[in-house]
C-alpha cells in the first residue's frame, strides 16, 4: 500500500478534477493528524487520499462507498483502511472505533468549507483563510450549501477538539498542499 498506488486508484475511478482536489485536502488533513497523534502518516493519508475514489461511479447513498470497499478489498488494502473509508460516510452508522475513523469523518466535510471559503477570497488564496473567517461561512447556510455543517461539528467533538482548534488545525494542515488544490492565489 503505497501513496502512488493510491493516486492512481483515485485518478482511475475519479476524473472530475474537483474530486481529485477534495481527496488531496483530505489527505493533507488526515496527514497532519497522523503526525499530531504519533500514528502512521501514510496509511492515514491514504484514507484521505482514497475515501471518496468511488464516488463518480457510485454517487448514491446506497452504493457509496459501500461498493468503493469493495474494490479496496480486491487491490488488497487493509480492512482498517477500508472501514476509516465507510466511516466517513455517516448514513452507513458505523461506529468510529479508532482515532483514524474519527478523523477522516472530522476533516471531510470541513475541507471542502475551506476550500469554498479559499475561493471566494480575493486572492483566492489558503493563506487569506482563518478559523474566524470559516466559522462566519459556516453560519451562512446558503454558502456552500453541500456541506453538512452538523458533520464538522460532530467531528471536532468525536475528536475530543475545539471547533475553532480543529478549524485552524485542518487550515494549516492544507496549506502545504495549496498548490495541488490551485489555492495559491
Amino acid at each position: 500500500m503505497t501513496r502512488e498506488d493510491a493516486w492512481a486508484l483515485l485518478c482511475e475511478y475519479t476524473k472530475n478534477p474537483g474530486l481529485r482536489k477534495h481527496g488531496l485536502a483530505v489527505e493533507a488533513a488526515m496527514r497532519a493528524y497522523a503526525r499530531k497523534y504519533g500514528e502512521d502518516e501514510v496509511k492515514w493519508a491514504i484514507v484521505g487520499l482514497l475515501h471518496d475514489f468511488d464516488y463518480e461511479i457510485h454517487p448514491t447513498v446506497d452504493q457509496h462507498p459501500q461498493e468503493g470497499a469493495k474494490i479496496l478489498r480486491q487491490r488488497g488494502y487493509p480492512e482498517d483502511v477500508i472501514y476509516a473509508v465507510l466511516c466517513h460516510a455517516d448514513h452507513l452508522a458505523l461506529e468510529r472505533k479508532s482515532l483514524m475513523d474519527k478523523a477522516i469523518y472530522a476533516v471531510d466535510e470541513l475541507t471542502g468549507l475551506i476550500t469554498a471559503v479559499a475561493l471566494v477570497k480575493p486572492n483566492k488564496s489558503l493563506a487569506e483563510v482563518d478559523a474566524p473567517s470559516v466559522r462566519k461561512k459556516m453560519k451562512d447556510k446558503a454558502f456552500a450549501r453541500s456541506v453538512n455543517r452538523d458533520d464538522i461539528a460532530k467531528g471536532a467533538a468525536a475528536l475530543g477538539v475545539d471547533l475553532d482548534e480543529h478549524i485552524a488545525f485542518v487550515i494549516e494542515a492544507m496549506k502545504p498542499a495549496a498548490e495541488e488544490l490551485d489555492l495559491t492565489g
